[in-house]
């Protein structure tokens, strides 16, 4: 089995709804596209990712909203380097269709209040649902590593709760130590660092915002 050196994970770059969050009674949030900051955004994690890549193959899953495609155009990687595949598992949180902005930001207060793991939005997922299909990726990517030939990098262009978690079932994080994380910003990355002992370690932690509350084992 060729596993990978170093799994990199990427958010996108700041999008039109980062922006201005009524932009979602308008547009669908598949199709919102990078601010100009946001584009600045993923040509400078580009930067920084060519550094550490160098001339190595890279194996690359975007989601398929437009954003995280464009973030991944904007990075300038060495399209010879590069393995690109659309992956959908790897999209946003869905909130249902075209949004009411001022019911969206409550039902945000009741997700805060309520966990943002169980929380399901009216029309949409939960995180616990992104957490499902997260898991069923990681399934697909782990048998892609059985490939002799399989890049030394893996590269996913996403969002940032997708981000956290995929990063809570590498882990086998609890619920409680998820909640209490914050989302990467925008153009930001997170790395899992294959170590001499054949275990990942993140590079650099999330941000919390609180402790975790642990809930002990329930039987």
């Amino acid at each position: 089995m060729a596993r990978p050196r170093r799994i990199v994970l990427i958010r996108h770059g700041e999008s039109e709804g980062n922006h201005d969050d009524t932009v979602y009674e308008r547009e669908p949030d598949h199709a919102l596209r990078l601010t100009e900051k946001g584009r600045r955004q993923a040509e400078e994690a580009g930067a920084r990712l060519r550094e550490v890549f160098g001339d190595e193959r890279v194996s690359a899953y975007v989601s398929p909203y437009r954003r995280t495609h464009q973030t991944f155009q904007a990075l300038g990687l060495e399209p010879s380097l590069v393995r690109v595949r659309e992956e959908p598992r790897l999209r946003e949180q869905d909130w249902g269709n075209w949004q009411d902005a001022a019911d969206v930001r409550l039902q945000k207060v009741y997700r805060d209040a309520y966990g943002h793991f169980f929380y399901r939005f009216a029309q949409g997922e939960s995180g616990a649902d992104v957490y499902d299909r997260v898991g069923a990726f990681l399934e697909s990517l782990h048998r892609s590593f059985e490939a002799p030939d399989h890049p030394p990098n893996v590269l996913l262009i996403t969002h940032g709760l997708t981000m956290r978690l995929f990063c809570m079932r590498w882990f086998h994080w609890s619920v409680a130590e998820f909640e209490c994380l914050c989302n990467p910003g925008n153009g930001e990355s997170r790395t899992l660092v294959l170590g001499t002992n054949g275990k990942y370690q993140l590079d650099r932690p999330f941000e919390r915002w609180c402790t975790p509350e642990s809930y002990g084992a329930t039987g």
